[in-house]
């Protein structure tokens, strides 16, 4: 995975780079180790949890491309 989609898998995001747990917490997502999340699409996640996708997949894309 190069650019976080808001398809992308919560749990894959989170194999990407683990300091994207931050931007998960900051919305609400306490339980980013359950099964159930991290099989989420970052979509989803962002529905559940009043969050717009496209500023999510804006920002997490942003934070990966300042680490390289």
């Amino acid at each position: 995975m190069t650019s976080i989609t808001k398809q992308s898998l919560i749990g894959d995001i989170l194999d990407l780079d683990e300091s994207t747990a931050p931007f998960f917490m900051e919305m609400g997502m306490h339980c980013l180790g359950c099964p159930a999340s991290r099989g989420e699409s970052l979509e989803e996640a962002c529905v559940v949890h009043g969050v717009d996708v496209e500023e999510m997949v804006q920002k997490l894309n942003e934070h990966l491309a300042a680490r390289q």
